[in-house]
């Protein structure tokens, strides 16, 4: 049977990032807290982005497309600056959320709109349109007979 030794260092350790993470949670900055929701879908050869962003203004969203990189940012502002807060559910803060574009696609494809708490964008022309399956037709190689005589052949 095996001895395990007890060692209260490590039991400490592991109460301390507990307590951390904890803190963490509880008290991190409104910046660390707000990530707005996404959903990536297709609709025929566009690809449609739903972020939810209720209670951001649409001036406060930045939608930016850098190379291969489509970007969207933007800030929820906390509207209670003089209320006492008793309980924070809420989050507030900057975000940013970022997607990977295929090579030929730029920002001239993008369109965005907002409502009602939503942000769409659609990116036209992204994946090419599915082709109708082909038939392939299949060559067959003749093959040679056996017994033909050719010039220069002699059989006795």
């Amino acid at each position: 049977m095996a001895l395990l030794r007890w060692d209260p260092f490590t039991a400490l350790a592991r109460v301390d990032d507990e307590f951390d993470n904890l803190v963490r949670r509880s008290f991190a900055t409104p910046r660390e807290q707000f990530v707005p929701a996404v959903e990536l879908a297709t609709e025929g050869g566009d690809v449609l982005i739903t972020l939810e962003v209720p209670g951001v203004d649409v001036e406060d969203i930045d939608v930016e497309v850098n190379g291969r990189t489509l970007t969207v940012s933007g800030e929820r502002r906390d509207s209670s600056s003089d209320a006492k807060v008793l309980v924070r559910e809420l989050r507030y803060g900057s975000f940013r959320r970022a997607f990977q574009l295929p090579r030929a696609v730029g920002a001239e494809q993008v369109e965005a709109e907002a409502d009602k708490g939503l942000l769409r964008l659609r990116v036209r022309d992204v994946t090419p349109p599915a082709r109708e399956p082909q038939k392939v037709a299949i060559r067959t190689q003749v093959p040679a007979i056996e017994g033909d005589t050719t010039e220069g052949d002699t059989t006795e």
